[in-house]
């Protein structure tokens, strides 16, 4: 047998029965056109070749493994373009992988493990994204222009020994279309090939005072958003997982209507200079104990107590955990206890949704970054919380308050570049500084390293609606949806469904909004009037003149194009055409001739 070393990249269309079942002539002429126009064009040029084409898999063979990877990365680049024109649920999307070994030669046709293991690393690759063997990164990492994501070893099908892998997703991240949850590989997952699913229900404070809630909660919310890091995990958010809190419900039934397997609680007791945490892991279906353990310790020790339950429950979840990636994600940088206790206090401020509470939620983390200059959660939040005030009217100052959202979230990432807050942070604050190209960067980042970040998938979406890509936008809110039963997401879809002109189904999500502000009602109002509902478009009117003087920029507001300021400022849509359609909706409802 003749053998020789190649680089081998398998390619696969993700869904493609799926494809075929809505489409079947229409797939296999775009296929073949992408073959003609795209595909093997980029493969010729990057010096290499087809050897074998499987219907919707092809294999290539490179000499050069920095030409197989240069060729994968302009394929699904040139193949998202190609198809981004077509509706996401019916895009032609590929999953890619390269492998450097050593193949079986048979006149053009090649064989072996070379071929095998990169077959196999396609079948893990995310969606529009690349994956290489650990062989072909060393070869490629310091002379390509891109960050790989380390995967890990990997135990794939039929192969004796794992084998190291690295990604790299192209597009806008790896959130998933519309109905092709199935088609999405899932890796380290177990034997059933789903990822394991897990709640993380409020602790119960036991220290009978109402006013520690804050401490308890914030212990909860760290344990959701450590355990949200591990890919091989699908965690509940917060949002609902704390629709429990306080509620004596059975575990079984808290799991069903979470849509979860497994869920964990526990309580907390907090006196003095110690705590006593107590948590266990309960398997929902069976109704039955997994682990359980208590935590007597001082109070400075609280990290240490998190992340044991952390690697608790993620190791008892899946198969294998590539703890040293993670290493250092857990660790908490936070030395000052004091420090953490002004970032708790401050997160719950936040939640409650007014100005008031947002003011005083930039004090305390004033306060705690006083104490820590480099805490990365805290930067982040605060940033957010600068954020808020000016998306809400309610500043004072709202230039300032813009330009320290974007300072506090620069110094976040330079503070964790590895917590997905952080970049959440800096991308919503890119988004609304009008630099989307930074926005989108920070927002794949946070969902790359946090792939059950909600907030992240929303405010994605915020970006992807008003970049022009309306199919986007909505399949994010619906994955955000996925992983959160619970969560209000009614306006990030009117938002999506505003930009793209579908006015009726934006007016029918706001519909869904319970207690609309201003800025809510004056889009109501605008969809109304776009769709000819003149009195039902002055009524929405009339509800939104009667709550204006809640938004300081509204409420102080002499004149129609101040109004129309605050729109255009909130809404920064990077084509001018969809800011010219937003002007003339908003006109035609007469929001922007109030005053």
């Amino acid at each position: 047998m003749a053998r020789r070393l190649a680089a081998i990249l398998a390619a696969d269309v993700v869904g493609y029965s799926r494809l075929m079942g809505a489409d079947e002539q229409g797939v296999l002429d775009r296929l073949r056109v992408l073959q003609d126009q795209i595909i093997d064009p980029l493969v010729a040029q990057h010096n290499g070749r087809i050897f074998k084409v499987m219907g919707d898999g092809f294999l290539g063979e490179f000499s050069s493994v920095v030409d197989a990877a240069a060729c994968a990365v302009a394929w699904q680049d040139a193949s998202l373009k190609h198809e981004a024109t077509k509706a996401s649920e019916l895009r032609i999307r590929f999953r890619i992988g390269i492998n450097l070994g050593d193949v079986i030669v048979e006149g053009d046709d090649l064989y072996g493990d070379g071929v095998n293991i990169a077959a196999r690393l396609e079948a893990i690759a995310p969606i529009d994204g690349i994956c290489l063997s650990e062989d072909a990164w060393r070869q490629v990492r310091a002379k390509m222009d891109h960050v790989w994501e380390p995967m890990g070893p990997q135990q794939l099908k039929n192969v004796a020994e794992p084998i190291g892998a690295y990604s790299l997703t192209r597009g806008e991240g790896a959130a998933v279309p519309s109905g092709a949850a199935s088609d999405q590989s899932s890796t380290n997952s177990g034997k059933s090939g789903v990822k394991p699913s897990v709640a993380v229900l409020p602790f119960d404070n036991m220290s009978h005072d109402p006013e520690q809630d804050y401490f308890s909660d914030g212990i909860t919310e760290d344990l959701i958003t450590e355990l949200s890091r591990f890919r091989t995990l699908t965690v509940v958010s917060r949002n609902s997982s704390f629709v429990f809190k306080g509620q004596a419900v059975a575990l079984t039934e808290a799991a069903q209507k979470l849509g979860v397997r497994y869920v964990v609680e526990g309580s907390i007791r907090k006196a003095g200079g110690r705590v006593r945490i107590s948590a266990q892991l309960i398997d929902g279906h069976q109704d039955r104990h997994v682990w359980a353990e208590r935590y007597d310790r001082e109070i400075k020790d609280i990290f240490e107590v998190q992340d044991d339950v952390v690697r608790r429950v993620a190791s008892t979840l899946v198969d294998r955990l590539e703890f040293e990636r993670h290493e250092r994600a857990l660790a908490k940088q936070v030395k000052d206890m004091q420090a953490y206790d002004l970032y708790l206090q401050a997160r719950e401020h936040l939640f409650a949704w007014s100005e008031a509470s947002n003011l005083r939620a930039i004090e305390l983390l004033e306060q705690a970054t006083e104490r820590e200059a480099g805490y990365a959660p805290a930067l982040a939040l605060h940033s957010e919380a600068r954020l808020r005030q000016w998306l809400n009217g309610w500043s004072a100052q709202p230039e300032a308050d813009l330009a320290e959202a974007r300072r506090l979230g620069k110094l976040a990432v330079e503070a964790d570049a590895g917590d997905s807050r952080t970049h959440t942070a800096m991308g919503m604050a890119c988004l609304f500084t009008r630099d989307p190209d930074m926005a989108r960067h920070h927002f794949q980042s946070a969902m790359r390293l946090n792939p059950n970040d909600t907030r992240a998938l929303a405010y994605m979406s915020r970006y992807s609606a008003l970049n022009g890509d309306t199919a986007g936008a909505i399949d994010l809110v619906n994955r955000a949806r996925e992983l959160n039963p619970f969560g209000k997401y009614s306006w990030n879809l009117a938002v999506a469904m505003f930009a793209g002109r579908r006015y009726d189904e934006a007016a029918a999500a706001i519909a869904n909004i319970s207690e609309p502000n201003a800025a809510v009602l004056a889009i109501h109002a605008a969809s109304l009037a776009m769709l000819g509902h003149d009195a039902e478009a002055a009524a929405a009117r009339a509800r939104f003149e009667a709550v204006r003087d809640t938004t300081r920029m509204l409420r102080e507001a002499s004149d129609g194009e101040t109004i129309g300021r605050f729109f255009a400022e909130r809404w920064p849509f990077r084509d001018p055409a969809d800011a010219q359609a937003l002007s003339e909706a908003l006109d035609r409802a007469g929001i922007t001739k109030a005053g």
